[in-house]
């Protein structure tokens, strides 16, 4: 899924975030897996540094059938994890800053985020919930800024829902032969759509003035 945590590009890696991708790998494995799955999915949303899609790729290749199973599960850790995230920043924040910036992430990168909340809120927790956006700076900066938390909520919970169960269905309709698609080229599809998106709501928005704009050229 990108060159974040493609399995063919162990060069491009830190060694511990190679050891730490071959260790969620392995619970896939184990009669651990759908417990890893959740477990990971609330981590990645604070602190933990691997993606969830990993570890579900790997489960629901083992067992296509159960692969929405798998995909809801990942999306209620996902959602209760960026819960916890966004309580770090409203209640925690001054005693754990110290914690997360820089070893998690910059201090650009958190006073960015900050900065784009005051006009869309909602937009830049749907984004990097659903595209390879870190989703712990989301969730943690929304508790921060103090945003409306039911706008959170469900901001986050399309967001990853249309992530996680986009690679359910994918992967239930096409199986194994899809998986090097998936972790090679998901995050570009991601964000290509979010795009496409936004466009679409840049049309829809300024429709008037569009037509406008080619009615005087005409």
């Amino acid at each position: 899924m990108g060159e974040e945590f493609t399995a063919d590009n162990p060069a491009k890696k830190p060694h511990l975030i190679r050891r730490l991708y071959d260790w969620v790998l392995h619970w896939a494995e184990t009669p651990y897996g759908v417990w890893a799955l959740f477990l990971l999915a609330f981590a990645e949303s604070s602190f933990f540094p691997i993606p969830p899609d990993v570890l579900l790729i790997a489960l629901a290749m083992s067992v296509p059938a159960r692969s929405f199973r798998y995909a809801a599960i990942c999306c209620a850790g996902s959602l209760i994890g960026g819960l916890a995230g966004y309580g770090i920043g409203a209640l925690g924040w001054a005693a754990l800053e110290g914690v997360f910036i820089p070893h998690l992430f910059s201090q650009d990168v958190f006073d960015h985020v900050v900065a784009l909340y005051d006009k869309y809120d909602f937009w830049i927790v749907f984004i990097a919930a659903f595209t390879p956006i870190p989703y712990k700076v989301i969730t943690i900066s929304a508790g921060v800024c103090g945003i409306n938390l039911t706008m959170f909520v469900i901001a986050s919970l399309i967001g990853r829902a249309a992530r996680f169960f986009l690679v359910a269905t994918i992967i239930r309709i096409f199986g194994k032969p899809i998986r090097s698609f998936i972790e090679k080229y998901f995050n570009l599809c991601t964000i290509a759509f979010t795009l496409l998106l936004a466009g679409g709501f840049a049309v829809i928005r300024y429709w008037n003035a569009i037509m406008s704009f080619f009615r005087s050229l005409f």
